[in-house]
């Protein structure tokens, strides 16, 4: 990777890590740049803020164009698997990823790192000693992605149609078996849906258990036993009949918007607020997580 785009994406990645306010170094490039960042596109205020507020920011400060590409994950991972297998000149600069993404993108040796310790301003505003900073979902990060943002599991009622949520795995079971047809959740391959997924598992196992297991299959599928005879028990009672699932959370969104589930879910913990103030979701949405809790995670960006 040549220097001068090098120094250019470092600069874009510095100031959007650490956001507006806290960049004070870097100097405005002599030669014009560009660095296209890709990444989920589905918020569009995030979308606005990258295109007009941020985007401007890097032009005038830096003298680099930030162009942002939306792109499904599996799509961006599959055309950087491409341009390598094929020896192309890589299209990409930076990766919006976490998990299982920045899991199969370090091992295929897709990015580009260690390169965090090279942001000037990492060490004063990031724990680099805290999981955020080396671990991604139980996966060494050694510097080859940096926190960009958390995220927080929530589910959405509406308050007019129900007095008091499920807020635990048997209060939901009792829930959909009384009334049947009336939840779902987004298929768990989806970013959301696994999320759902893991509340279920911490709740009914316990996080500390789980946390600390070995990645073996054998001893996770018995450690997690519990958890699927539960979502083979609810399974009928489920939307569908559960023979089908939302595709993401924006399917289980329209859902939710229709009447014909109560409960919505997103990892944006200012999805009610937004989808009330659009007037798409009733002024009665509440939002809520469990007794023990919710998933929370970093999400990060990558070279």
């Amino acid at each position: 990777m040549k220097n001068k785009k090098l120094k250019s994406i470092l600069l874009v990645l510095l100031s959007i890590v650490l956001t507006l306010s806290l960049v004070a170094c870097g100097k405005k490039n002599d030669e014009a740049q560009t660095v296209n960042l890709y990444g989920w596109g589905g918020d569009e205020r995030f979308n606005t803020w990258i295109d007009k507020e941020f985007a401007t920011y890097i032009k005038e400060k830096y003298n680099i164009t930030l162009n942002r590409v939306p792109m499904n994950i599996d799509e961006i991972l599959l055309k950087l698997t491409n341009e390598k297998s094929s020896k192309e000149k890589g299209s990409i600069d930076l990766i919006w990823l976490n998990g299982e993404n920045f899991y199969y993108a370090k091992e295929n040796d897709l990015l580009y790192g260690p390169f965090l310790d090279k942001l000037e301003n990492a060490e004063k505003y990031i724990d680099m000693q805290g999981d955020a900073a080396t671990k991604d979902f139980g996966y060494p990060i050694e510097g080859y992605e940096a926190p960009w943002g958390t995220a927080q599991f929530v589910l959405n009622y509406d308050s007019e149609k129900m007095d008091t949520p499920p807020t635990n795995a048997q209060q939901l079971k009792d829930y959909v078996t009384k009334n049947p047809g009336r939840f779902t959740y987004p298929q768990a391959s989806d970013f959301t849906g696994s999320a759902f997924v893991r509340t279920v598992l911490y709740d009914l196992i316990g996080y500390d258990n789980l946390k600390d297991l070995p990645a073996d299959y054998d001893a996770v599928k018995e450690a997690i036993a519990p958890a699927l005879e539960y979502f083979k028990e609810i399974e009928p009672y489920l939307w569908k009949k559960g023979e089908v699932y939302p595709a993401d959370s924006a399917q289980l969104d329209s859902l939710y918007q229709d009447g014909e589930v109560d409960i919505a879910m997103d990892y944006n913990a200012n999805k009610a607020l937004s989808k009330v103030a659009d007037k798409s979701w009733s002024v009665s949405t509440k939002s809520f997580i469990w007794d023990k809790g919710t998933p929370f995670n970093t999400h990060y960006l990558a070279i």
